[in-house]
């Protein structure tokens, strides 16, 4: 019964996640969008009024002036929309949401004792400073490399590095699909941190100082706009790693830490074009399509690169070896009944009795044998020729008799 309400806990946290984050990468990539599509006003009035730059839109059957100042505006209205609840509800249901399904049972979700043997409270507490380090590694390299001519170049560089070295210790250190969501909410981490520590703060400082009479610095403008595209260029590398626990593939595979990077690569370099497009329709960059280009390009080589090799074609007409129900009984009971047995019932599965494993013979093919992602993190070691004598048995008709 416990097993069963975690699940609808699960399932709700992920839909609310789901949710918050629509509405965070939503407004993040509008406003993206238009700050790179702004054209400089021609009307005096505005110009007058200290307007930097307006857009002119035309939605929902009527039609929009957003404009924007390029310090301060003369006169500061009363009422302020704030975009800050959309990142801290998506980080809070998300670090909500992680811990239910890992923390919470690290020994089956997080811990992959093949790579690492220690014990759950070690693996949640090394997790959690994944996020902390990250935050104050990637915020010194912001303060100590991000001005000058070339601070953006550098700041990118340094933080793809520790990127790449997170992904390899995650990788190395906790289960496949934990090590990429794990590097995934580290970096959705350093995201929401960006918009409380600095972005929200600095417009807070120069609202305050436009009330009281005072100048405005524009250095919290310049920090916010440079951890805003930060937050850009994490935003689909964060959201493929939400996605890559239903895709084993990736997760399971000999070099997954490489896989995670190129991957991540791909997206980042995908999301440049869609920044970069707005500007050159105005002919503010060059064309973005090589960043398209290459994006496709690095996918591309990853999946080549992936492909599993062939399988002979006397092997693939073979056909399937009959296989005695009692050996596939004899191998669940032994490897799976701790999760999916009479005291515990994971996702509500169980295979304790014969009516129940012929439901279910589908999903364990899928997941023992194609995907082998179960038992999880191989806990209770299930071997290679177990996993064959299953798929044999499902390939022979599945028969529970």
């Amino acid at each position: 019964m416990e097993s069963y309400y975690l699940d609808w806990v699960n399932l709700l946290l992920r839909w609310a996640h789901i949710i918050a984050g629509i509405a965070w990468i939503g407004t993040s990539f509008y406003f993206v969008m238009l700050d790179n599509s702004l054209e400089k006003p021609q009307d005096a009035e505005s110009l007058n009024k200290g307007v930097g730059g307006e857009q002119w839109a035309v939605h929902g059957g009527g039609f929009y002036n957003m404009q924007k100042y390029a310090v301060q505006p003369k006169k500061l209205p009363d009422h302020l929309h704030w975009s800050f609840w959309e990142s801290y509800s998506t980080w809070l249901t998300g670090f909500a949401l992680f811990t239910v399904s890992y923390l919470w049972n690290a020994s089956t979700y997080l811990i992959d004792r093949s790579k690492m043997d220690w014990q759950p409270g070690t693996a949640v507490a090394v997790a959690l400073a994944f996020f902390v380090v990250f935050w104050i590694v990637y915020d010194g390299i912001c303060r100590l490399f991000g001005r000058g001519k070339h601070g953006d170049t550098i700041v990118g560089v340094l933080v793809a590095v520790f990127i790449a070295l997170a992904s390899w210790l995650a990788c190395h250190w906790f289960a496949g699909r934990a090590a990429f969501l794990l590097v995934g909410a580290m970096m959705a981490t350093t995201m929401s941190g960006n918009v409380f520590f600095w972005i929200i703060p600095g417009q807070r400082k120069n609202v305050a100082a436009m009330r009281a009479g005072k100048p405005v610095d524009p250095v919290h403008g310049q920090r916010g706009k440079q951890r805003s595209v930060h937050n850009t260029y994490f935003t689909l590398p964060v959201v493929f790693t939400m996605m890559s626990n239903h895709y084993s593939f990736t997760y399971t595979h000999q070099y997954n830490w490489v896989v995670l990077l190129l991957i991540m690569l791909g997206g980042a370099a995908i999301r440049q074009f869609f920044v970069v497009r707005h500007r050159f329709k105005l002919g503010n960059a060059r064309n973005p399509v090589p960043y398209m280009l290459l994006g496709v390009a690095v996918l591309g080589l990853t999946i080549v690169w992936m492909r599993p090799a062939p399988v002979p074609a006397s092997a693939a007409v073979a056909a399937p070896a009959e296989v005695a129900f009692a050996q596939v009984r004899h191998v669940l009971d032994q490897r799976c009944l701790l999760c999916h047995g009479e005291q515990v019932q994971m996702k509500n599965v169980r295979l304790d009795s014969v009516e129940q494993i012929a439901v279910h013979a589908q999903a364990v093919y899928q997941q023992v044998v194609v995907s082998k992602i179960m038992p999880m993190a191989n806990s209770t070691g299930m071997t290679d020729d177990e996993r064959a004598l299953i798929g044999a048995w499902f390939q022979a008709g599945a028969k529970t008799r």
